[in-house]
């Protein structure tokens, strides 16, 4: 029985491209705009600070040309989670405190991404804390920004992590009692090779950051103050050069590649410094795992899938 098709078969010549335009590379191609990467409206509360990330998170996608397919955004769970949902891009909206490990699989299955994370400081710093010391220590390159606005504002006002001694909160009526941590130092000791911070009330410094971040090959960390107007206003005015603060930057003779002073910085009282306080080179992860994967494959090459089963068939026996 013989088919006759309604058209002609022509022959694969290898090019898939064949009688069609082809395609833009990466340096030809337009860079997104912000309508174009942006997805649902934000819900955050009039005057949050999240906004002013969320803003200098566009500025640096079209400014830097990255495309839809390069994007991945995730984040935990809290006010400044909601990011993926405001992107229009790859990402996930992950369950609490799991960002850094969901997206540390994202890093090393496809490297070829720039991988962001965003979160706050009771998802990343309580639930998520011990995810951020082991992230930070195996450096796996991704980008982590934390908006740290010393509460809980999702949930309406509890004690976080951050909070400083004394501040009276649905938790802490009469005041918290426990020492607060700080994120700079804990990141510097847990083994992050870049380490910066800033506040939303600085755009331009903002977008310095994420650029440095992001460029850096590694696990990257960048701590900004993002002011909750809703339940601890006016916690960073210090830090705000126009409700009477200082934006002190860091010193133009720091040694960002000197670990001590790093940690020294890092304990200056607030609003201490702002700027990259450690920045250092070390292998990643994904580095160390590419050598074992190509290691590995040097050692079944010319052999056929099920050839290469046989063989770990037969070291069980």
């Amino acid at each position: 029985m013989s088919l006759t098709l309604p058209f002609e078969v022509l022959p694969r010549t290898g090019n898939l491209n064949t009688g069609l335009v082809p395609p833009l590379s990466d340096a030809d191609r337009k860079g997104l705009t912000k309508k174009e990467v942006a997805a649902d409206h934000p819900t955050w509360c009039p005057g949050c600070g999240d906004f002013s990330v969320l803003a200098l998170y566009f500025k640096l996608i079209e400014k830097r040309k990255i495309h839809h397919e390069k994007i991945t955004t995730v984040a935990g769970i809290g006010c400044s989670s909601r990011f993926p949902y405001f992107v229009q891009a790859h990402g996930a909206h992950y369950i609490h405190g799991r960002a850094l490990p969901f997206a540390s699989g994202i890093s090393l299955s496809r490297p070829d991404l720039h991988v962001f994370v965003f979160g706050g400081d009771g998802d990343a710093f309580s639930i998520g804390g011990n995810h951020f010391n082991h992230t930070a220590r195996k450096n796996i390159k991704l980008t982590y920004c934390v908006m740290d606005n010393w509460v809980y504002g999702l949930t309406k006002k509890q004690t976080s992590p951050t909070s400083p001694l004394g501040f009276k909160s649905k938790t802490d009526g009469w005041g918290s009692m426990d020492h607060p941590i700080n994120p700079m130092k804990q990141a510097i000791s847990a083994g992050a090779t870049f380490v910066a911070r800033t506040t939303h009330t600085n755009p331009n410094h903002v977008l310095q950051m994420m650029e440095a971040a992001m460029d850096h090959d590694g696990f990257s960390f960048i701590e900004c103050l993002s002011e909750c107007v809703e339940f601890y206003e006016g916690a960073f005015d210090a830090s705000n050069p126009r409700k009477g603060g200082a934006f002190n930057t860091v010193p133009a003779d720091h040694d960002v590649t000197d670990e001590a002073a790093a940690y020294k910085l890092a304990g200056e009282a607030f609003p201490g410094s702002f700027g990259i306080f450690y920045k250092t080179t070390r292998a990643t992860k994904n580095a160390n795992e590419a050598k074992i994967v190509s290691s590995h494959q040097e050692k079944v090459k010319g052999l056929k899938d099920w050839q290469i089963l046989q063989k770990n068939f037969d070291r069980l026996k």
